[in-house]
């Protein structure tokens, strides 16, 4: 593999920036306890980022890419630098302490990365077990810790008393990328660590089934009759009826400022401009360039208007869906009736394509459920229903084909097309002397009607990614009705990018390289 690695150092500052400016609904004052600015960090192609000298306004920051398969951002916890991969598809903060052992100690070892851990002489132990699980049923990943309390920074933002998970054993591949953890971006409602910190804080006994090891993560419950809201899964419920009312919806979302997760509780806290975050994602193989791959915080990156991007909503659980509805306790006034909450950053599809031909619709899940998609930097290949996967691989000519032919994946969102780039939906499987690749896509689990989980049937990871600037923005926790969330998206794949693909093809062989595989 030819692969040029290169450290960028870029210089960001905290600017100041109103919601009209951007033209973005402002956040709910009643929740703002003062507004800080703006924050934006280009990407560096580098695989091992690295910290260094932050001012109170301004400094230098660098992120992470490695192998343009998992992309990470520099925080520090209790005075320590660790990589951690950006997730939009989970809601926790974990890195690997220096106790642990196992898989994650072995790896470290064996691959000779040494990876940063955390040295726990700041953390403060709750005595709360966490077990977090990654992917679905076909991958099983998890990462088993205590969760506690430290000082978290991300380049130069700070919170103090910020829950995460210091871990002691994990099969997931955090060290193999050369990171120490992940950084979950998601809803505070789909954090495994704020549940069991908003139970363990008002001594709900924990029910165990919950989260531990749910092998298929796709369909997992959302059974939240544990927290006191009620829920259509259960009839009889244990828990008292006074304690039932004491944990009202007002008070979950109160407990977000407190034990969220890290940019989430900066939203429930007002400490951002605007209740958004923005990620583009570079590609440094094949061909350099793509996105200048950046993240921003509390707002629009410098030189993008809102009104270039596609907005559509993010979708909401009910309760019948098992999710948290506005409470009916008679001390909380409902308005509007039956306001439903955000979950993950899943968002509806109208269809999809394969080189302008638009897809059958899965036969495996019910045709009752809306097609949507789960938009997941955390997962390197884009997932989907295993008949509609194997009908693409068809298209294709099987599972391998030749590098040099593009094909053009497509998803309409919002009326809009956005192609995955050529470049990015493949990769090269060695065989002899011949350029064969595959595409970057796999089967996952469908959803259930009923079921209790997630209704995606498609994610949609870095191959997606990186052919898009992605705007995700919180909106009001308190009254999602009325300033829902939702996600911007602005392609950024250029109309030549096959014939690219077929002259990087062209020069990789000429010079004996292999494509990035």
């Amino acid at each position: 593999m030819h692969k040029r690695a290169r450290f960028i150092l870029a210089a960001f500052s905290l600017l100041s920036s109103t919601a009209a400016e951007l033209q973005l609904p402002s956040k709910d004052s009643g929740s703002s306890q003062g507004t800080h600015g703006r924050l934006h960090l280009p990407m560096t192609r580098k695989l091992i980022p690295k910290r260094l000298t932050l001012s109170a306004n301004t400094g230098v920051a660098g992120l992470g890419d490695f192998f343009d398969v998992t992309y990470s951002v520099l925080i520090t916890i209790g005075g320590t630098s660790l990589p951690v991969v950006l997730d939009t598809g989970s809601a926790d903060l974990w890195v690997l302490s220096n106790i642990c052992q196992g898989t994650c100690a072995s790896a470290n070892t064996n691959t000779n990365t040494n990876t940063a851990l955390y040295a726990p002489s700041t953390f403060h132990d709750t005595g709360v077990d966490a077990t977090l699980v990654y992917g679905d049923s076909k991958t099983g990943t998890y990462a088993r810790g205590v969760i506690g309390y430290d000082a978290v920074s991300l380049a130069g933002l700070t919170l103090q008393d910020q829950y995460f998970a210091a871990i002691n054993d994990t099969n997931t591949s955090v060290v193999q990328t050369r990171c120490s953890g992940i950084l979950g971006l998601g809803f505070p409602f789909d954090s495994v660590i704020w549940t069991d910190m908003f139970l363990s804080q008002r001594q709900v006994s924990r029910r165990r089934s919950f989260h531990p090891m749910r092998r298929n993560y796709a369909n997992r419950w959302f059974d939240k009759s544990i927290l006191g809201i009620p829920s259509s899964r259960y009839t009889d419920r244990s828990m008292p009826q006074q304690k039932r009312q004491t944990m009202t919806t007002s008070a979950i979302i109160s407990s977000f400022g407190v034990s969220g997760p890290f940019i989430a509780r900066l939203v429930s806290l007002g400490g951002l401009a605007l209740p958004m975050f923005v990620i583009a994602l570079q590609r440094d193989t094949i061909e350099i360039g793509g996105n200048e791959g950046m993240l921003s915080i509390g707002g629009l990156p410098p030189g993008v208007q809102n009104e270039s991007l596609t907005w559509v909503p993010v979708r909401k659980y009910t309760l019948q869906q098992e999710g948290l509805t506005q409470d009916d306790s008679p001390e909380v006034p409902v308005d509007p009736p039956a306001q439903a909450y955000p979950i993950a950053w899943e968002i509806p599809v109208d269809d999809v394509f394969l080189d302008g031909m638009k897809l059958p619709r899965s036969q495996l899940s019910s045709s009752n459920i809306s097609l949507s998609a789960l938009i997941d930097t955390g997962n390197s290949l884009i997932r989907g229903p295993p008949d509609v996967i194997s009908y693409i691989q068809d298209m294709l000519g099987g599972p391998r084909f030749a590098c040099s032919l593009p094909h053009t994946l497509a998803f309409q969102i919002g009326g809009r097309m956005f192609p995955v780039d050529p470049r990015d939906l493949i990769n090269q499987v060695r065989s002899g002397n011949t350029q064969v690749c595959g595409a970057n896509l796999a089967q996952t689990d469908v959803p259930v009607l009923g079921g209790g989980g997630y209704l995606y049937s498609w994610s949609l990871g870095d191959p997606f990614l990186k052919g898009v600037l992605a705007a995700f923005y919180y909106g009001s926790f308190t009254g999602p009705s009325q300033d829902p969330p939702r996600i911007g998206f602005l392609s950024t794949v250029p109309s030549d990018a096959g014939i690219r693909l077929e002259e990087a093809v062209s020069a990789a062989s000429a010079e004996q390289y292999d494509l990035p595989g």
